[in-house]
């Protein structure tokens, strides 16, 4: 069984996909950009910024779900510069600051609207 999870506090889908999806006493969110939902803004710039917007919306989802940051088992980080790595990292480990989840970070050549960022995450839901 699977469940399409739904909240105003983190982007829109964009394209014919969930935000996020429970499954197998799973949530897996779709990768979040650095979208600023209260203004609408799209952070394209700083780094730091993008991260923590992205991380609130992976949040929202997965707290929308019934999980909490806490129970994220896995994240995948995709940088458009591994140069930003160690800025992108200083507020990454903010929202994780304890028994942090396994992660991949992989630079891509191009990311949706030209933002530095996207991030997307798997939690357990018990």
């Amino acid at each position: 069984m699977r469940e399409i999870v739904s909240t105003d506090k983190a982007p829109a889908a964009i394209g014919p996909y969930s935000q996020g999806i429970k499954a197998g006493g799973f949530v897996f969110t779709s990768g979040q950009l650095p979208l600023d939902v209260a203004s609408g803004s799209l952070e394209v710039e700083d780094i730091q910024n993008a991260t923590r917007y992205c991380l609130e919306n992976v949040k929202a989802i997965v707290e929308r779900a019934g999980s909490s940051m806490d129970k994220i088992v896995k994240v995948v980080v995709f940088l458009k510069d591994m140069n930003d790595f160690s800025k992108m990292n200083e507020v990454y480990e903010s929202f994780f600051k304890e028994n942090p989840p396994a992660r991949s970070c992989i630079e891509v050549a191009s990311l949706p609207k030209n933002v530095t960022i996207e991030i997307e995450a798997i939690a357990q839901l018990s």
